[in-house]
């Protein structure tokens, strides 16, 4: 099987030694994914819901990239800096995934890559054979 690493350049791709998505065959991994947009600024400072908003989209255009879909997705990992906001971050994930219902989990983190950032996702999606 071929392997596609896919790179959004984000400053900690070379940093850390990693890629934004990998896909061998059918199935696609998405790393940990924040709310940094192409000029590397955080976007949503102080509102999880705009950030898990915009996490999901950026990994849509990802996804697009690979031949998949969000409705491929079948697992999300959502980490939190605070979990009392899970309802926020749940309802922009479910504008997303509230008819495909991926797998998931919500956990909260002690801190992620910078203190701005609220939450990171990682998604598994597979595609058809």
């Amino acid at each position: 099987m071929s392997r596609i690493n896919i790179s959004t350049g984000a400053k900690w791709e070379d940093i850390i030694g990693y890629s934004r998505a990998v896909k061998i065959g059918n199935l696609i991994e998405v790393t940990g994914t924040v709310a940094t947009d192409n000029s590397g600024e955080l976007v949503g400072k102080n509102d999880v819901h705009i950030q898990t908003k915009f996490i999901i989209l950026k990994v849509e255009k990802v996804l697009e990239q690979l031949g998949a879909s969000l409705k491929d997705v079948v697992r999300t990992r959502i980490f939190t800096t605070d979990i009392s906001k899970w309802e926020a971050i749940g309802k922009a994930h479910g504008e997303f995934f509230g008819t495909i219902k991926p797998c998931t989990t919500m956990v909260e983190v002690n801190a992620l890559i910078g203190e701005d950032y609220l939450v990171e996702i990682e998604f598994t999606a597979v595609l058809e054979s």
